[in-house]
């Protein structure tokens, strides 16, 4: 590859993160003002998390986490205090971590769907977890099974969402270095 393409490349990974953050925060936005009661405290649908695994499917490990640095920051500006960028950021980092291993560890063994419903409870356990280390207390972790529960449903929803996204976005002239590759 040449220089020119290298720099055209890292620019165009740039601009993929820089609209897929703006994306995350605008849903993360839309989603506080969807009056859904999902009947467990702190449990929510998560729409940002589709442009993160989107951001998997297309580019580097380093640019998702990025992008989940940037949405999770942002949203903190926005939304937050210290202990809601805490949880935010202990269930986004476990989230990665799990996704990030079964997409680029296991490849096609696992669907879309999959991959998402195991970000999902990841994603849980990483919140239980910063809880647990704010709480001291690890009956924090007795909420676990309920929190499984919706990590799965909302895990079912994003996976679907982010299956008809990578589709339609393959198509794109943006993001068709990075389509071929994966």
């Amino acid at each position: 590859m040449s220089l020119q393409s290298d720099a055209t490349l890292a620019l165009k990974r740039v601009v993929i993160i820089s609209i897929f953050a703006a994306i995350a925060v605008v849903l993360s936005i839309v989603e506080s003002m969807i009056p859904i009661n999902l009947q467990v405290p702190g449990a929510k649908l998560g729409l940002a998390n589709i442009m993160v695994l989107t951001c998997l499917m297309f580019l580097r490990g380093r640019d998702a986490l990025s992008l989940i640095m940037l949405k999770t920051l942002l949203t903190a500006f926005i939304f937050g205090t210290f202990s809601s960028f805490l949880f935010s950021i202990f269930g986004a980092i476990f989230s990665f971590i799990v996704m990030y291993l079964l997409i680029r560890g296991f490849g096609s063994s696992f669907s879309l769907i999959g991959i998402s419903i195991a970000g999902g409870i990841a994603h849980n356990i990483g919140q239980l977890t910063a809880a647990f280390m704010i709480f001291k207390t690890t009956k924090i972790f007795y909420y676990l099974p309920v929190l499984m529960i919706t990590g799965i449903i909302t895990g079912i929803f994003i996976g679907i969402a982010v299956k008809y996204l990578v589709k339609s976005l393959s198509g794109l002239t943006l993001f068709e270095p990075f389509a071929q590759t994966k």
